[in-house]
């Protein structure tokens, strides 16, 4: 029998917002529960969607590493977009973060929604990630 899922809230990232854990690890899988742009203090580390995207994306890298894994593990990206003017702005963000991370240009596939709102009305953008520890 494969061993239990381990979970964690991983130091550097904000408490959890209600009884659930930042990652779960089942053997080399990696979940990352949705991310915002909190900073460690729960606070929002921007009002425009650029600004949250980046903090987002550092909070799964965050949530990555302390698995032992990275952001080139990552196999699936789920974004969650608040209001399509918010895409461009999105797009570019990543398009930023991705140059550091993926400079191949071998990027993971990534499937983006646009909602009705988030958990709190001051974010903008989520996004979670499914990896794979390499």
């Amino acid at each position: 029998m494969p061993p239990l899922p381990t979970y964690e809230n991983p130091k550097g990232l904000g408490d959890p917002l209600s009884a659930y854990a930042h990652v779960a690890r089942a053997g080399d899988l990696i979940f990352v529960a949705g991310q915002c742009g909190f900073l460690e203090d729960n606070s929002v580390g921007g009002p425009d969607v650029r600004s949250q995207t980046l903090r987002a994306y550092a909070n799964v890298r965050t949530a990555l590493e302390s698995q032992g894994a990275s952001m080139r593990g990552v196999v699936r990206f789920v974004t969650y977009l608040t209001s399509s003017d918010h895409v461009a702005g999105f797009y570019a963000a990543r398009e930023e973060f991705f140059a550091e991370h993926y400079p191949d240009g071998g990027y993971p596939p990534n499937t983006l929604l646009i909602v009705k709102g988030l958990v709190r009305a001051d974010l903008l953008v989520e996004l979670d990630a499914t990896a794979c520890r390499q």
